[in-house]
């Protein structure tokens, strides 16, 4: 008991926020290296980051890990299933949404986000892509708006054009979550 009353809440920051940008760090190098997030990464981070959030808020803790967890995932679940986004992505972002928690999770998915994007018109333009990227976006949103109005699903891309253009601006969104997860921590620092 005298272990948990001595560490300080700067310490447990600390902690927290190292294990997010080294793990943000780790998955960034991976997904340039072999364009994907290892299993082997966000899983033992999400259990560890659980076991974090009990030890340091008990139930009441381990709840809002786990809401974070589903609020961060969730629009990259999304992203895999209706848009050829990674699933390792949305697991890191479970397991990144665990450790912080909601508050500072939903500050560091706007930064992620924000990053996202930025990096995907750098690429289009570096590419000469973005008149195309602009169009896609435009038309994936349209569709889905229809599809939501009219309670069907979107149909996947039929044309191969459109496929091998868009796996030609494929991004590899560990970088993002990195640039995201960093940019976050000192947004939230500097508040």
């Amino acid at each position: 008991m005298e272990l948990i009353s001595s560490i300080t809440d700067e310490s447990l920051a600390i902690f927290q926020w190292g294990a997010v940008i080294g793990a943000s760090l780790v998955a960034a190098y991976s997904d340039l290296r072999t364009r994907r997030i290892p299993n082997a990464l966000t899983i033992p981070l999400l259990t560890v980051g659980l076991l974090w959030a009990a030890w340091t808020g008990g139930l009441s803790g381990l709840a809002e890990a786990a809401a974070a967890c589903i609020l961060l995932a969730i629009p990259y679940v999304l992203l895999f299933l209706f848009a050829g986004g990674g699933a390792g992505d949305a697991k890191l972002m479970g397991s990144i949404g665990v450790w912080l928690g909601l508050r500072q999770g939903i500050v560091v998915l706007f930064c992620i986000a924000t990053a996202g994007i930025l990096l995907a018109i750098v690429k289009a333009i570096a590419k000469k892509r973005l008149k195309f990227v602009a169009t896609s976006v435009f038309v994936s949103v349209y569709t889905f708006m229809l599809s939501l109005r009219s309670y069907k699903m979107p149909r996947p891309v039929s044309n191969l054009t459109d496929i091998e253009q868009s796996v030609s601006l494929d991004i590899p969104y560990g970088v993002a979550i990195c640039a995201g997860v960093c940019g976050g921590g000192l947004v939230l620092w500097l508040s």
